[in-house]
């Protein structure tokens, strides 16, 4: 699966000669080689494609990589000098930069050592285009999905007083490997208790206790695509109030998704959302956005929050994850995954969202 076409018919609608991409998820999502390492380049000119490694992964990059010029670099012929070469070669005089990735030094560096050419900022370009998943792509979200469900449901037997958040997230992890995922997305979240207050909470040595919620938020990489999940279950008993907040969470995200669709702004889907919890009582509780895009990586464009007004397209793919969170007492957020639709959208997951007991 590669995108080295699509990245050239973008070009001219960015005023560039060329696209410089050295952030590894972007020259993933370009030639749909994954590397164990970050060094790498490649060059999209309106000519030819050029993919440049060094001795580590040029066997594997030569196997993998279609439709570019693979080429290795070499003690004083590095990354700079091989733009250098490319650039006189087909007379690039505007090269696009990856604004968002590229380190200043990095830019200074390329700036000084490549002589005629102008870096432009064009992360944009990269961000337009993997915003909208074909379908190769959304077929390795499900499958990543489906891997992702798979671990949740043995998680749910192995859950009980006792058990520690470590050892949940070390099971999960584990599961979705012997399942067949490449990498986990992130590393897991497991909070219990009080922790799950907390969005984002390290998983520690707290033991499940009769009466807490236990928030499980991962997912996994499969075909270099991320999955990405969050249920919250219960152990022993649940208060009034629990229940009360769950399903107040449980609506929200279901108003969340009845709005999605393509041309609505990310921000209308999250007021959807938001407002369910602020009338519940708890608007002061629910404190981050209520999607972000799923693909390459974990977190990427678009955005469904408060302050990302632009529509959302038809085929991108964001998460729907609303929450409650009361600090010192507990948590609640439940996220499935979405596929923006002209008309609605797509939710790619399967697992129940109805409150469960464990005992």
């Amino acid at each position: 699966m590669e995108h080295f076409s699509a990245i050239r018919d973008k070009l001219d609608a960015y005023g560039l000669d060329a696209m410089l991409l050295t952030c590894e998820a972007n020259r993933f999502y370009a030639s749909g080689f994954r590397s164990t390492g970050t060094d790498g380049a490649a060059l999209v000119t309106k000519d030819e494609t050029y993919y440049w490694t060094d001795s580590r992964y040029i066997e594997a990059a030569r196997q993998q990589v279609k439709g570019a010029s693979v080429e290795m670099t070499e003690p004083g012929r590095g990354y700079a000098v091989l733009l250098s070469e490319a650039a006189a070669r087909h007379g690039l005089r505007t090269v696009g930069f990856e604004d968002t990735y590229m380190t200043v030094a990095e830019l200074k560096d390329y700036s000084r050592r490549v002589a005629g050419v102008e870096f432009k900022p064009a992360a944009a370009l990269l961000t337009e285009l993997r915003m909208v998943k074909g379908p190769e792509e959304l077929a390795a979200l499900v499958e990543a999905q489906r891997i992702a469900e798979r671990a949740l449901a043995e998680i749910y037997n192995e859950i009980r007083i006792g058990v520690t958040e470590r050892e949940i997230a070390a099971r999960l992890t584990y599961l979705m490997l012997h399942y067949g995922a490449e990498n986990t997305s992130f590393d897991p979240i497991v909070a219990s208790g009080a922790n799950g207050s907390k969005p984002h909470a390290v998983p520690g040595g707290k033991p499940f206790a009769a009466g807490e919620f236990v928030t499980m938020d991962f997912g996994c990489i499969c075909g270099g695509y991320c999955s990405d999940m969050t249920r919250t279950v219960a152990v022993g008993y649940v208060t009034e109030e629990m229940e009360r907040v769950y399903r107040t969470v449980l609506d929200a995200q279901r108003a969340g998704i009845a709005a999605a669709r393509a041309g609505v702004p990310g921000c209308d889907v999250h007021n959807a959302a938001a407002k369910v919890i602020s009338d519940a009582g708890y608007g002061a509780y629910f404190g981050h956005g209520f999607g972000h895009g799923v693909g390459v990586e974990i977190h990427e464009a678009p955005r469904a929050s408060t302050t990302y007004d632009k529509p959302l397209p038809a085929g991108a793919v964001i998460s729907a994850e609303p929450g409650i969170y009361l600090p010192g007492r507990f948590g609640v957020r439940i996220e499935d995954v979405i596929v923006i639709r002209e008309g609605g959208c797509e939710n790619i997951h399967l697992a129940s969202k109805e409150l469960l007991i464990l005992s």
